[in-house]
């Protein structure tokens, strides 16, 4: 088995728990680095990678930040973005443009590694607890002690924390709010670091000495590798490559709950991502925001707000009672939550048009204690027909308000 250029001597059986956390550590460093970018090292990657297709190195073309990419695609003489749909490639691969064809190499390497690591796992028939649901659900030490299997720890430690913490709260909603800037798709994108959490996946495995990599597959891991340490996003054309700096700001908080590191975006007065030329992200506990939702809140752009966790953080801002009062919602009724002792439910009728078709709104108390010691006021959208506070809370739980009176306490 072939193990990462430069990963040190084999890593004894014992040691492999931690050494799968320090891994996804490292790899989670490099996908939220603020640093500048190392371009000698992004160029020749991506030099390396064209050279793979038989195709000469491309001219570099540095941005601030992903948004970059729109000036230099409406430019004259800009490249055109990269079409991936088969129906409209040539028949020969050599003839596909370059993106198509670095797509095209790179999903061949993911396909071959993903079936060694089916292969692992199924040469091992599952026997005991569910190996499964015990990694995702216990610390890596905790989890090998009660009997998981070490190929499901390190799937849930590196590359599942690692979905979590980049594809799912950093990757999506930047390439979201790219998309919304440009009016629609920009083609082929490659993430540099925010492509870290598929590459820590097979870079774990084969360091843990796990799977079975052929050299040239080394080679080309190492390469994609070098290119999540050094650089933010990339578009690769056909004589020009348009590279991303980094971020030069990120800011993170640990994920409720989370048990293998995971981290999601979160500041509460400035861009949680933000690039050197001012384009980034706001975000709330994981959930991005536009900005008013930060510098100016008010009941009046809340109400017009169609995105339910975009109001939920909003309303969070300013607190439930100043949105009450400034929206002007009526109180329906009042009673006592038999989900929640000692807490109430409070039934508001919503302005007309607010939200959607008419409704109410149900304010209630969380069942659960926040970290901070508090429990979490929220407000659940029902039919506006619910006259009764109890009912609306059963209808939220798919129950008669007689069955949800029943309850003994909700979470």
């Amino acid at each position: 088995m072939s193990a990462a250029r430069g990963a040190g001597p084999r890593i004894d059986a014992d040691d492999r728990p931690h050494a799968a956390i320090d891994i996804r550590d490292e790899w989670r460093r490099h996908a939220l680095s603020a640093l500048p970018a190392d371009r000698p090292a992004a160029e020749a990657a991506i030099s390396e990678l064209y050279r793979l297709i038989d195709r000469r190195p491309p001219r570099f073309v540095w941005v601030d930040s992903p948004a970059g990419l729109l000036t230099v695609l409406r430019s004259d003489g800009g490249p055109e973005p990269s079409d991936l749909r088969l129906s409209s490639l040539p028949n020969r691969l050599e003839d596909w443009p370059i993106a198509s064809q670095l797509a095209h190499l790179t999903s061949t390497l993911r396909n071959r590694l993903d079936a060694g690591i089916r292969r692992r796992v199924s040469s091992r028939p599952l026997t005991g607890p569910d190996s499964r649901a015990l990694a995702r659900s216990q610390p890596p030490v905790e989890a090998l002690r009660q009997g998981a299997r070490l190929e499901h720890v390190v799937e849930a430690t590196v590359w599942e924390s690692l979905d979590a913490s980049v594809n799912d709260t950093v990757r999506a909603p930047l390439r979201a709010a790219l998309m919304s800037l440009a009016g629609g798709s920009t083609g082929l994108t490659w993430y540099g670091q925010h492509d870290a959490h598929w590459i820590a996946r097979y870079d774990a495995w084969r360091r843990l000495d796990l799977l079975r990599v052929l050299p040239s597959e080394d080679r080309l891991l190492d390469t994609w590798s070098a290119l999540a340490r050094s650089c933010g996003w990339w578009w690769p054309f056909d004589d020009t490559c348009v590279v991303s700096e980094r971020p030069v700001a990120v800011h993170t908080e640990p994920m409720p709950g989370g048990l293998h590191g995971q981290t999601r975006l979160h500041h509460d007065d400035v861009p949680a991502v933000r690039y050197a030329d001012g384009w980034g992200l706001y975000a709330l506990h994981g959930t991005p925001v536009p900005e008013w939702v930060i510098t100016d809140p008010t009941a009046e752009r809340i109400t017009g707000e169609r995105n339910i966790e975009v109001r939920r953080s909003a309303i969070e801002r300013i607190g439930w009672d100043a949105y009450i009062r400034d929206a002007g919602l009526d109180l329906v009724a009042v009673a006592p939550d038999p989900g929640n002792p000692g807490c109430d439910l409070h039934l508001y009728d919503m302005p007309a048009r607010a939200w959607g078709p008419p409704s109410r709104v149900l304010l209630a108390v969380n069942g659960s204690v926040e970290r901070d010691g508090r429990r979490r006021r929220y407000g659940l959208t029902v039919p506006s027909d619910l006259d009764d506070p109890v009912a609306a809370a059963g209808w939220s739980y798919g129950l008669s308000a007689e069955v949800y009176a029943r309850l003994l306490r909700r979470t």
